[in-house]
């Protein structure tokens, strides 16, 4: 099976190939090389960038697709043996929108300016790199010519932002070492600027106009680079913790009632090449990353959660697809692991495997993932993805054959082939076909798709399906009505309808969804849902969803909204009742506050609930800051608490943690965990 699939691939991306190599764009820049390299204090000095590239006349994005932005932006570009500079004039006769200084806040909600950087020049994958007047930092990668993004990467690199007296100014330093990249003299990489202009619900671009605003292919392009292979080829993270936690046995080397940890581990980056890297860590710890939000689950399915563990955050865009033969967080904590990825040429590899800890009553287990995939068609591709975990001598996992194919800037097809394994013989294949058509206001697919009946059984070892037995048919519409006068900004039309049968032919489900979200030129902004499906469990089930919500400026981070929702959900009458609010306090202390309230009318299994959620983060410098994050779940009798303090002295990496748990569990879980005080120290070399 897999040598015939590994061949299919191969032959399938040698018929399709084409140049891959040049873009379709009218857009380049030849980048000066500085001798003198700029600082980086988000003042452009005279004189610091006089031989750089420049870039002008950006296009929007949205709201007017083409049209040249209301207000003007200048980019200038340059380089030197180590890093990239960048620098941001920014013309604006009001008082930019700043708000956000999380780092990988969602800088959308603020005016802010990115830059996208393709270092492979393969059209379809990318760094993007964002940041606003406050100097808060965003970054991650881009897949699939836009298709995925990937929003939990991090790596070190600078920017500094000023007000001016034509509006405000920013320059990046980004260095070769924290990406992966095309080596060499006389290289061409791809690259695009854009900028968010929140008062205008304005987005614009450099190279364009876009149909995406990640669609890498139609990106411009950086020319004549010298850059060379990194002159070091690995970085040391280690770290050492300590934790006293207070509780009603005695543990570890601590007196009755209080456990005393000592801990340490660490993590290796070694560079291959300039494209390629390994990483291997050992004993990574998680304690001080934030719990999982709990939430409202009026479904029968289980519940997919964001990860957070470093570690795990590696190539994390690659794994993303449809059917998710590798989802990490079935991994629990691990003793080590190890991994490989990059690109060279038209091949991306990525390659993980792990040792776990016990977890439950489960011994350790052995988790193994690899993917390889080709470009086609310039931004098009086409992979091979295998997983399995090895548990007592058992394997359970699945090898599959996935592609992202776009004919036109408009139209695509993404496709995917899974044979999964375990105990089972029969009803073990699953495979979906999805053609589409996306445009900046527009989206329409349909999809056909085949689980067998112990296809979940088998992939969710290492991967997340939520059910199988499915001969399943979906589509979907939208389209973004761009109104612009006195009162409205803009309409959004969503509509979803789902149907599915056993494959015996049952009918198992049907489920029609929609929605219009309308945005009132006065910042107010109102959503109007419906749902109803049927679902056939152990009977026959009909129900029904209606959801009105109402916002006030939901376009930046200070912000509030309140709705409601209600309707019957299996066999019990519902209200949902949800409320959220930012605000800053100060320019340095933000809070943030959500509300769910569920109502259930019967309620025998004493599921109606409250659960509140609040963050607050206090910034004494961008990276010396305070963040406070408290949730309960009345459901549950679940009250979690957890204050970290954090001194960034070599960021992002190299940091100095003090940290305050109480009741940590699983999501949906009770509160166990008795006080917990944890000092962590991270060192870089």
């Amino acid at each position: 099976m897999a040598s015939s699939t590994l061949a299919l691939c191969y032959l399938l991306g040698s018929l399709l190939e084409v140049s891959a190599g040049v873009s379709d764009s009218t857009f380049a820049l030849r980048p000066a090389s500085f001798t003198s390299p700029p600082t980086v204090d988000g003042v452009l000095a005279d004189g610091e960038w006089h031989d750089a590239a420049g870039a002008s006349d950006f296009m929007q994005y949205e709201p007017n697709r083409g049209q040249l932005s209301v207000v003007r932006t200048r980019v200038l570009v340059g380089y030197d043996s180590l890093h990239l500079y960048i620098a941001f004039q920014l013309w604006d006769p009001q008082p930019p929108a700043a708000q956000l200084t999380r780092r990988d806040a969602d800088l959308e909600n603020d005016d802010a300016v990115m830059v996208l950087l393709d270092s492979h020049n393969d059209r379809q994958s990318a760094y993007y790199f964002m940041t606003n007047l406050l100097g808060t930092q965003t970054d991650g990668r881009v897949a699939n010519d836009g298709r995925t993004v990937d929003k939990t990467w991090d790596a070190p690199w600078q920017s500094a932002a000023s007000r001016t007296n034509y509006g405000w100014s920013v320059e990046f330093s980004i260095p070769f070492t924290s990406i992966k990249y095309d080596a060499g003299e006389n290289r061409t990489w791809g690259i695009n600027f854009g900028r968010s202009l929140r008062r205008k619900l304005e987005v614009s671009f450099w190279a364009g106009p876009l149909e995406h605003p990640f669609r890498i292919s139609q990106g411009g392009q950086l020319m004549g680079l010298n850059v060379p292979a990194p002159f070091k080829r690995y970085q040391v993270i280690g770290y050492g913790l300590s934790r006293v936690q207070r509780d009603t046995t005695t543990l570890g080397l601590g007196t009755e009632g209080v456990a005393l940890d000592l801990d340490a581990g660490g993590d290796l980056r070694y560079t291959i090449t300039p494209e390629i890297s390994a990483y291997l860590t050992a004993n990574p710890d998680f304690a001080t990353i934030e719990a999982d939000q709990e939430r409202v689950n009026l479904t029968r399915f289980e519940l997919s959660l964001p990860e957070k563990r470093p570690f795990f955050l590696e190539s994390a865009e690659l794994f993303r697809q449809r059917i998710r033969t590798f989802y990490s967080r079935r991994v629990p904590d691990i003793y080590g692991g190890g991994q490989v990825h990059g690109q060279s040429g038209p091949w991306t590899i990525a390659t993980l495997a792990t040792v776990s800890e016990r977890y439950q009553d489960l011994p350790p287990a052995v988790f193994g993932v690899a993917r390889l995939q080709r470009s086609v068609l310039g931004s098009s591709n086409v992979a091979l993805q295998f997983g399995n975990r090895t548990l007592e001598g058992s394997n359970l996992g699945s090898l599959g054959l996935d592609a992202t194919l776009f004919f036109t800037r408009t139209l695509g097809l993404t496709a995917q082939f899974v044979k999964s394994w375990g105990p089972h013989t029969a009803g073990t294949l699953g495979y979906f076909i999805r053609p589409s058509f996306d445009s900046p206001t527009s989206h329409f697919h349909v999809r056909f798709t085949h689980l067998g009946e112990n296809f979940r059984e088998h992939v969710n070892a290492v991967g997340f399906v939520r059910d199988d037995d499915r001969r399943e048919v979906d589509a979907a519409l939208s389209h973004t009505f761009w109104i612009r006068n006195s009162t409205f900004d803009r309409l959004r039309y969503n509509s979803n309808y789902n149907i599915y049968w056993s494959q015996t032919g049952l009918l198992r489900s049907w489920q029609i969804d929609q929605s219009l979200d309308l945005d009132l030129s006065n910042r107010l902004s109102t959503q109007l849902a419906f749902s109803e499906e049927f679902k056939r469990f152990e009977k026959d089930f009909r129900n029904r969803r209606l959801r009105i919500s109402v916002g006030y400026n939901t376009r930046e981070f200070q912000s509030a909204r309140v709705g409601v929702q209600f309707g019957r959900n299996f066999d019990a009458d519902f209200q949902l009742w949800t409320a959220g609010a930012g605000y800053k306090i100060t320019e340095e202390l933000a809070v943030e506050y959500d509300l769910e309230r569920l109502v259930l009318r019967p309620d025998p299994d004493s599921a109606s609930t409250w659960i509140h959620v609040l963050r607050a983060s206090q910034f004494f410098t961008k990276d010396l800051y305070l963040r406070v994050f408290f949730q309960s779940n009345s459901a549950i009798d679940r009250r979690n608490l957890q204050a970290v303090f954090v001194y960034r002295y070599k960021p992002p990496f190299g940091t100095i943690q003090l940290a305050y748990q109480r009741g940590t569990a699983e999501l949906g879980e009770r509160s166990a965990q008795e006080d917990t005080v944890f000092l962590k120290f991270t060192v870089v070399f």
